[in-house]
């Protein structure tokens, strides 16, 4: 199996986003290509976005869903 994660530049990171699927805002720290894979035969990559929230914890949705606020 190959590495677990990598960072992935994004125009929006550091600003303001809302995560269309739940309509939360909060800004966007990272965006991270991530193997989800629950098996060592094969990779499943995924990018995930990080976003903090006005509570101050972070939440993932998929970086489709990730729009300027």
């Amino acid at each position: 199996m190959s590495e677990q994660y990598e960072y992935v530049p994004h125009r929006l990171l550091r600003r303001r986003v809302r995560d269309i699927a739940s309509g939360t805002e909060g800004e966007l720290m990272a965006v991270i290509n991530e193997n989800v894979s629950d098996s060592v035969l094969r990779d499943h990559w995924v990018e995930l976005a990080y976003i903090r929230g006005s509570s101050g914890r972070e939440f993932t949705t998929v970086v489709t869903n990730v729009e300027p606020a």
